[in-house]
Order: C-alpha cells, then sequence, then structure tokens
C-alpha cells in the first residue's frame, strides 16, 4: 500500500496546493483555476503571498496568471449554472439566494466585482452561480469577476513584497478591514462617476 494512500484527503489537497506552487505563476493560475471548482487549502491567495515573497519581480506576473485562472474558473461555473437554471441554486438557503437576487438586479457588475475581491469564507459561489442562472451578460459578469481577482491578488502581491512571511499574518488579522476599505472607496467611486455622467446628461438637456 502506497503510503500517500494513508494521508487524509485535506492533506493531499494541501500537498497539491504545494506542489503547484513549485511551478511558479503556472502554480498560481492552475490553483486559481482548480480553487474555483474544488477549495484548496490557503487557494490562490496563499499562493500569490509566497510566490511574491518569493520572487517579488515576478508579482505582476503571477498575479494575471492567478486572475486568469479565476476567471476561466467562474466563467465555467456562471455558464454550467446558466444552462442547469435554478437547480444549480439547490444548496443554497432560499433566504440568501432572495438577497443574493436582489443585489445582482440592481447592480450586477458592483456586486459581483465586490464579490470576487472579498476573501473566504465569504461565499463567491453563490453569487457565481447565481448570475448564471439570471443569465447576466457573460461580459459584464467576467469584466466584473476580472476587476475584483485582480484588485485582491494585487493587494496581496504587494503587501507579500513590502512585508514577507509577515504578509500572511497581516492578511489574516486585517484582510476583511482592509479590503472592506477598498471595496468601499471603489464603491464611492463608481456612486460619483454615475453622479457626475447624470448630471452632465442633465446639464445638456
Amino acid at each position: 500500500m502506497l503510503l500517500t494512500s494513508l494521508i487524509p484527503f485535506g492533506d493531499k489537497l494541501a500537498q497539491l496546493t504545494n506542489w503547484f506552487i513549485a511551478f511558479g505563476p503556472l502554480g498560481a493560475f492552475l490553483i486559481s483555476l482548480l480553487d474555483s471548482f474544488i477549495p484548496l487549502p490557503g487557494g490562490a491567495d496563499f499562493a500569490v503571498i509566497v510566490l511574491s515573497t518569493k520572487a517579488p519581480a515576478m508579482a505582476p506576473v503571477t498575479v494575471l496568471a492567478a486572475t486568469a485562472g479565476a476567471v476561466i474558473g467562474s466563467t465555467t461555473l456562471y455558464l454550467g449554472a446558466r444552462r442547469a437554471g435554478s437547480a444549480a441554486l439547490s444548496k443554497i438557503a432560499p433566504k440568501r439566494r432572495e438577497r443574493i437576487e436582489n443585489l445582482l438586479g440592481r447592480y450586477d457588475v458592483v456586486t459581483i466585482a465586490t464579490a470576487a475581491v472579498l476573501p473566504p469564507p465569504f461565499p463567491f459561489k453563490a453569487f457565481n452561480l447565481t448570475a448564471g442562472v439570471l443569465k447576466i451578460h457573460w461580459v459584464r459578469f467576467v469584466a466584473a469577476v476580472a476587476a475584483g481577482r485582480l484588485l485582491r491578488f494585487s493587494l496581496e502581491a504587494v503587501l507579500a513584497v513590502k512585508f514577507g512571511d509577515e504578509a500572511v499574518d497581516i492578511i489574516k488579522r486585517h484582510g476583511l478591514e482592509v479590503l472592506g476599505v477598498v471595496v468601499l472607496a471603489g464603491l464611492a467611486g463608481w456612486a460619483w462617476r454615475r453622479f457626475a455622467i447624470r448630471s452632465a446628461a442633465k446639464a445638456e438637456e
């Protein structure tokens, strides 16, 4: 009997994560892609931090690779839910589903981008699947996921380059607060832009 068969499933996933990280940005891409379907220990966030700490000059490439993996994985889930219909949401509690549908119905791009920025345990997959079921335009969906993940991974890479191994502890202790401030700033910028566009349109009337 192989020794690996005695290792708990979770440990095997951790080993898989470490194995992928050894491949650099390509590993970050693969981890981010798989993490869309099977939650891996640490996930793409851990990969981005570790790789950016080890090779700061390659941090932009790592961030782009992880973002690309997340976009492809999320889009695959989106397309599957789009075809499956409401059956894809069978495991989501009705109240949560209703809240998500309301948010996506009013602010689809902002909601998806915000969900993509926030780290686990935020239930991004629920937003991902619901977007597919509601048949939100795929261009808007892809753009929102790409923007959210790019912002999230970029922040992690910056912290990793600046603080090294301590970045993991910083994100664990203050990750939600930091990302929350960024999200609020982004929403404020979006609201101001919408206000400016509407004001300009009224002035031309």
